[in-house]
């Protein structure tokens, strides 16, 4: 795991039986759909694209740990990489949600299966700071830059920046936050929609970082550490390119993005990724449908096997 420490080689993932958009969590995310839907089409779809995704990660390497979600209180469970992340060194975080019904998504037996089949030294569990109203919603809300241990947060309702400085001492993080929206002033509500890093790559829409000093001291640091940048354009953004996650498979790493994100990317800019990585389009349009992607989708394990 070492070796590539941006790039875990196992991963969680939830398969939903009842998915659906999350009305509670529309007011806040743009890049929910709003547009009418039949929900069984959708509730059947999400079930099948999240299995063939799983396939498709198995055949590169990846190892998925996959659980089912059975309940239908929880219509974002598919996006378990809010509510927990691990990180190497044998340390689990347990996050404070902004939804209410995504506070049911918290799950014992997944920590007790990464327990059971990883080493794990401690749980650190921010969950309590919901009943303050304050909220850090995992690697959705940061996107964790694991080699040169920085993590950037835009700010919004889901990304508290006391509790941020909280994660970043207890597991050694610079925090580095911003403010980010799109050109009708709508700021972007999760992180990670808007930043993919990689081991030697980062690609994010800059342009949407409102700050121009900032923004050149975010796009500085990624250089000055040898990472290519690329330059995404707001309806890339919209089209989930940001919302990608380097995995290490059996020969190599892997890009996993949606169809729709590797769709929208230019053919310079596969080019480059290509460089780095091998490219996995994954089938999801029915869960873009909630405002999230790859990405959110899955939970990655940086712990070491037992």
């Amino acid at each position: 795991m070492a070796l590539y420490p941006q790039a875990p080689n196992a991963v969680v993932m939830i398969r939903p039986h009842h998915f659906c958009p999350n009305e509670e969590t529309l007011k806040d995310n743009s890049f929910q759909s709003t547009a009418p839907f039949d929900k069984a089409q959708v509730k059947k779809l999400a079930y099948e694209q999240i299995t063939a995704a799983e396939n498709t990660l198995k055949a590169e390497g990846i190892s998925v740990h996959i659980f089912e979600d059975t309940g239908t209180e929880t219509p974002d469970s598919v996006f378990p990489n809010n509510w927990f992340s691990t990180h190497t060194g044998g340390h689990i975080a347990i996050y404070p949600m902004y939804a209410n019904n995504r506070r049911k998504e918290r799950r014992s037996d997944i920590i007790e299966l990464l327990k059971k089949q990883y080493r794990v030294q401690d749980v650190i569990d921010y969950s309590g700071l919901e009943y303050d109203n304050i909220f850090l919603e995992g690697t959705g809300a940061m996107v964790l830059d694991h080699i040169e241990r920085v993590a950037y947060a835009v700010r919004s309702k889901r990304t508290d920046t006391h509790v941020l400085e909280r994660f970043c001492s207890h597991f050694n993080f610079e925090p580095m936050v911003f403010d980010a929206q799109d050109s009708a002033g709508i700021p972007v509500y999760h992180t990670n929609v808007l930043m993919c890093i990689g081991s030697d790559y980062v690609m994010a829409g800059f342009d949407m970082i409102t700050n121009v000093e900032r923004r050149n001291e975010i796009i500085h640091r990624f250089e000055s550490s040898g990472k290519k940048v690329i330059y995404l354009t707001e309806q890339q953004i919209s089209a989930f390119c940001g919302n990608a996650l380097e995995l290490k498979g059996t020969n190599e790493r892997i890009l996993a993005l949606s169809s729709t994100a590797y769709n929208a990317l230019t053919q310079a800019q596969k080019a480059v990724l290509e460089q780095c990585v091998k490219l996995v389009p994954l089938e999801v349009s029915a869960i873009e449908l909630a405002g999230g992607s790859v990405r959110c989708m899955l939970a990655g394990i940086h712990l070491s096997k037992r």
